[in-house]
């Protein structure tokens, strides 16, 4: 309070324990601030976000449809990798979705099935698993020699931690992701060091700041490593945060996670969603302004319901 939204250097350093003692919490809380200032300072100037962040190399970003269990109630194991598949090829034919990822499980052959499947059906599409390190290292490394013959664009997150990452980097020709091992800046050199991953997620929320996800992005590029954006559920706002790094940032090329388009309503004009591509806003700030009814509104089902899930 009191202090201008373009003083943001000083913001990060006085608030740079906060994530110390709140985890993502803290930095998610940080990014909230972040994210609002940056809005300011675009509207101020009568300029949009991407352009104060050098200006867009894009004015569309794809993103990721996403398969998990849930999408085949009641289906038996053996029934389950076909109607998986065929419900992929129905969202990708009626989204126009270039990339599809698999929510995997502890069920390490399951999903290898499914995977399998999943190419069967849709041959040219960008394939992904993303088991949320619920797979043991010598699993990963099993499946991900099981996997290889599938092109897939990689493999996120199969075990936990650095360590057990670089082991099965080590055995596997699969490209590996992370949005788990490597989620602060200071997991990045040892990272580096381990040869753990290919390819790291990076998240506004998740790493405190729009300036901390294009430095992240920095670090990619000199490295030679390829980075993705993470999905917590982004409602439009924050959506919109993560077009607007996306659209500036060259290493950002590849198909986006992205729930935006799972979602029935939102408190902003809905964003732009064709063919599987959300266009970048492009008005002052991130370019979306709130609804205050339906902001009233949804607070209201929240006071009695809870988070809203589903």
């Amino acid at each position: 309070i009191g202090t201008s939204p373009f003083a943001l250097e000083s913001f990060h350093r006085k608030q740079h324990m906060v994530p110390f003692f709140h985890g993502y919490l803290g930095y998610a809380a940080i990014a909230a601030l972040d994210v609002a200032c940056w809005d300011a300072m675009g509207k101020a100037t009568g300029r949009s976000v991407t352009e104060l962040l050098g200006g867009p190399v894009r004015d569309e970003v794809p993103i990721t449809a996403l398969v998990t269990r849930a999408d085949a109630p009641g289906a038996r194991a053996g029934t389950l990798p076909g109607q998986l598949a065929d419900h992929a090829a129905r969202v990708v034919a009626e989204g126009g979705f270039g990339a599809v990822k698999l929510k995997g499980s502890t069920d390490v052959a399951g999903d290898v099935a499914i995977m399998r499947a999943l190419r069967t059906a849709l041959p040219d599409v960008d394939l992904r698993v993303d088991p949320n390190a619920a797979w043991s290292v010598p699993d990963s490394i099993r499946a991900g020699i099981a996997l290889e013959e599938l092109d897939l664009e990689y493999l996120e997150d199969p075990c936990v931690g650095i360590d057990g990452m670089s082991q099965v980097r080590a055995k596997v020709r699969i490209p590996l992701c992370t949005n788990m091992c490597v989620v602060r800046f200071e997991d990045f050199a040892p990272a580096m060091r381990l040869n753990a991953v290919d390819v790291i997620h990076g998240d506004v929320y998740k790493w405190g700041g729009i300036a901390a996800t294009k430095a992240l992005a920095a670090h990619c590029e000199t490295f030679g490593l390829g980075m993705n954006l993470h999905s917590g559920g982004e409602l439009g706002i924050a959506t919109a945060a993560h077009l607007a790094v996306v659209s500036s940032t060259p290493v950002l090329s590849r198909a986006i996670d992205s729930m935006y388009y799972l979602h029935a309503d939102d408190i902003i004009e809905p964003l732009c969603l064709d063919n599987g591509r959300l266009r970048v806003p492009a008005g002052p700030g991130l370019g979306v302004s709130v609804d205050e009814e339906k902001l009233r509104h949804f607070a209201g089902v929240n006071e009695r319901e809870g988070d809203l899930t589903g």
